[in-house]
Order: structure tokens, then C-alpha cells, then sequence
């Protein structure tokens, strides 16, 4: 089965956030189910400073604005094809926002090169090799199956991920000639939405099936509350349409202990790390973008709740300015708080093997992955009851106690006095070491590899072939 991956981030080149993970541990994890999966990424400088020294194995004459090549490249044991195109991704910033944290201008242009190039590989092969199946990922590749129809590819499925719901890829309508789109494919049952072109949405209407990253979430997409305006046009895919859950890369999130006793001496060197002193309570964890998404603004007004338990939090993430100006005073004024703005792979691994807990207090999640690595690790997770979230925390209800079953705490609903109670409850379970390390044990036994997933997506591959 030769499934090509279409994507705009993939760890460990280029990462913004889960998509990247997913989109570099799915080749592997598909491999041992019969899959052969290859990626094409735009050529970002980081991207052309590991992967650019390939041979080239195509050249566009006029690609959106300029030339470009495709190049080849491995990764990890993959195969990696490289969109050069130094018009489009040459330039300082992350990949959708320059240094002044807006837009690129150009991003419809950018990722509909990616789409392009991703056709013309289903169309003619690259290589001697020809996709049977494109696994589009998010906005970002929603524009590949239109243009599947415009070259005539006919016998090469497609398959759109949806990430995050929230992004829908709106560019305005004047664009239609510069992207290349069939101005007949512009109206309520193609690729318009209110006025303007949406990349999402061209993805969910002409992709052969979509899928999202989890089960809740699929449901969640359907209602108006998490929809985003695109709950009909899903309902109507409804019969192609499903949730299949993320996995982590088990090597990558290796903890270095096996029982709840070896968190002891990370805790310890943790809060020194952050400066913290010893406390009666849980060390709670963030790792996140300061968002509102994240429910991030209730875990500031619920603060006090862990704080008077005896609990300590330490922070890592950036985002909002005014999210991080909080969480600043808030570190200022309390012993117990610690925050570093930025993003630390590493530091995020300490943090996440010293901890006692994570705390993911999200509004919507439509999979969630910092969760997985708690589970993981040990490292209890406190989360609202949505998307993947619901999916993979077994909750510490009296229920779940009784049975022994628990692997950390649900909160709803997604409010600040939820949270409350929700930490309140942590911090009980706290001074039951039995009981909290039983917990432990059990997240810690929970099967959060891609094993499962990748063989539904094997599966979900070859009935879209049979």
C-alpha cells in the first residue's frame, strides 16, 4: 500500500504543534501494517538546512509565483520529498506567521504549492513511485483533491486528517485565478464559504473520506458548539467521515523509570530546575500554547485552589501576551509558581518525567497529546471532558476509584469552578499515597503507542482502495 503524506509540519524539522508529531510517527507506525508511507514538506530553511543537499528529482518551471524543485530526502528511514521553493518558504518566521506574528500574506499561495505539487506526484509518479492513497493533513493540504480533478487523477484516493477545526484555510474569493482553482467549483457545494475560499473546506467536500484525531472530537465536530461553522458540511460526509485517536512515539517518550518511586529524585531536581521549594502537595505541569483554547485563563482563576492545597505549578509555553503577563505576576506573587515563555523539547521531557500532574484545562482538544505523554509517564492528567481528552483519561469518580481503574481527573463543566473542584480533588488523592500510586501504576500501564491506531488507518486505507 504506497500512501503519499501531505504535510505542512513533521518532527522533528518543523513543529507548531501536534500535527507535526503525528505527521513524523505515522511512516514509521504504518510500516509494520503494510503501508509504505512517504511525506512531501515545504522547503523551509530548516527543512532545506538538514534535507536540502538531496538529488533533485523534479523541476517546476512556474510553481505559484517562481521556480521550484522537489528533492529528495530520508527521514528516520522514510522517504522524505522536499518542496524547494524559495519564493514561497524561503524567509525568517514560523511557517504560517512572520516576525511580526501576523500571516504571511502569500500563506494561500504556499500551501496551494504544496497541494499542486502533491497532485502532479499523484498524477505522474515520482521516482518510479506512485501514490495509491494522498493522506492530506489539515487546511494546509485541503486543496489537493481539486486539483486531483483538474489533472484528471482519477484511480488515487484521498484521505483529509482534520486537526483542528479551527483553522480553516479563508483566502478571498479574487484569488480563484492565482490559485489555480475552477471558478465553477466556487459555490456552496464546492470550496466557498460565505464569500471567500476555504481550503478546509474543499478538503472536507472533495477528499475521498475525512477523518479526525479522535472519536469524541468526530462527534464533537457535528454540533454547532465545536463545528466552526462546518458542522453541515461534515454531516453531510457524515457516512465518510471518522475519528481515529493519535498515538506518541513510545521511543521518543521513554521515561526513565518503571515504578512510581523513580519520579522522586526528577521531582526533586524539577523544582530546583524552576526554583521551587519543597511542598505538601502535588507538582503540577503545563506545557502548552497560552491560549484561550487551552482553558489556560480558567487555570489562572483556579490558581489559588492548588495553591492553598499545597500544590506548586510550573509553567512552559508562549502565546497570548496578556496570558503571559498573567502567568508572570502570577509567578511573581507566589512561591509556588514558575514560568518559562518559550518552547524547550527537553525541558518539556523534565517536566513531564518530575511532575505529579499535567494540567490540560482545554475549552476544546480535539486529541491532545501532552495528555498521552502524562499517561505515560506517571504524570496524572487534569482535563476537561472533551475531544480526545474524554477519550484517554479514565476519570478518579468514585466509580473509578472503586474499581481501580482511575488514571487521572475529568472536569466539566469547562469552567474555573470546575477546575477548582477538579484540583481540590487532586490534591486529596495526593495524600492517599496508596491510592495515588496506584493511579500511577495504571496510567502508566495504558496503551498510548500509534499500534492501534495505525492499523485503523491500514485498514481505512484499503477499503478506499478495494
Amino acid at each position: 500500500m504506497k500512501v503519499l503524506s501531505v504535510t505542512s509540519e513533521c518532527v522533528p524539522l518543523v513543529k507548531t504543534g501536534g500535527l507535526a508529531d503525528v505527521a513524523g510517527a505515522l511512516p514509521a507506525a504504518l510500516a509494520g501494517h503494510g503501508v509504505e508511507m512517504r511525506t512531501i514538506l515545504p522547503g523551509y530553511p530548516a527543512v532545506m538546512a538538514a534535507q536540502g543537499q538531496g538529488p533533485v528529482l523534479r523541476e517546476i518551471a512556474d510553481l505559484f509565483g517562481g521556480p521550484a524543485r522537489i528533492l529528495r530526502g530520508m527521514l528516520d528511514g522514510t522517504v522524505l520529498y522536499v518542496l524547494d521553493a524559495p519564493h514561497l518558504y524561503g524567509r525568517d518566521g514560523t511557517p504560517y506567521l512572520g516576525p511580526d506574528g501576523k500571516d504571511w500574506p502569500d500563506n494561500p499561495q504556499r500551501f496551494a504549492a504544496l497541494d499542486r505539487a502533491a497532485a502532479l506526484i499523484a498524477a505522474e509518479g515520482i521516482e518510479g513511485w506512485r501514490p495509491q492513497i494522498l493522506h492530506l493533513h489539515d487546511w494546509q493540504a485541503g486543496l489537493t483533491p481539486v486539483y486531483l480533478r483538474q489533472l484528471g487523477v482519477r484511480d488515487v484516493r484521498s484521505l483529509l486528517t482534520i486537526h483542528n477545526i479551527a483553522f480553516q484555510g479563508l483566502a478571498p474569493a479574487h484569488l480563484l485565478g492565482a490559485l489555480q482553482l475552477p471558478a465553477h467549483l466556487f459555490n456552496p457545494q464546492g470550496f466557498e464559504y460565505w464569500g471567500r475560499i476555504s481550503a478546509l473546506k474543499a478538503g472536507i467536500v472533495f477528499a475521498d473520506k475525512v477523518s479526525t484525531v479522535s472519536p469524541t472530537y468526530a462527534e464533537e465536530l457535528l454540533t454547532p458548539e465545536f463545528g466552526m461553522g462546518m458542522q453541515g458540511v461534515l454531516a453531510g460526509r457524515a457516512g465518510d467521515f471518522t475519528g481515529i485517536l493519535n498515538g506518541i512515539d513510545l521511543d521518543v517518550w521513554q521515561p526513565p523509570f518503571d515504578k512510581p518511586a523513580g519520579k522522586v529524585p526528577l521531582r526533586r531536581a524539577l523544582r530546583a530546575e524552576f526554583g521551587l521549594p519543597e511542598a505538601a502537595g502535588p507538582l503540577c505541569v503545563v506545557i502548552s500554547r497560552l491560549t484561550g483554547q487551552k482553558g489556560l485563563d480558567l487555570l489562572l482563576e483556579a490558581l489559588p485552589v492548588l495553591l492553598d492545597c499545597g500544590g506548586q505549578l510550573a509553567v512552559l509555553g508562549s502565546g497570548d501576551a496578556g496570558l503571559e503577563a498573567a502567568f508572570r505576576d502570577a509567578a511573581a506573587r507566589h512561591p509556588g509558581v514558575a514560568l518559562r515563555i518559550g518552547y524547550d523539547e527537553d525541558l518539556a521531557h523534565r517536566m513531564i518525567a518530575g511532575g505529579d500532574a499535567i494540567l490540560v484545562p482545554s475549552r476544546f482538544e480535539p486529541c491532545g497529546l501532552t495528555q498521552l505523554y502524562g499517561l505515560r509517564f506517571g504524570t496524572l492528567p487534569v482535563v476537561s471532558l472533551t475531544g480526545g481528552l474524554a477519550d484517554t483519561v479514565i476519570n478518579a469518580s468514585a466509580a473509578g476509584v472503586a474499581a481501580g481503574v482511575a488514571t487521572g481527573l475529568q472536569f466539566h463543566p469547562v469552567d474555573a469552578p470546575a477546575l477548582s473542584r477538579a484540583l481540590r480533588r487532586l490534591c486529596a488523592l495526593w495524600q492517599q499515597p496508596k491510592l495515588w500510586q496506584r493511579m500511577v501504576r495504571n496510567a502508566m500501564a495504558q496503551p498510548v503507542g500509534w499500534d492501534a491506531s495505525a492499523q485503523t488507518y491500514a485498514d481505512l486505507f484499503r477499503t478506499m482502495t478495494d
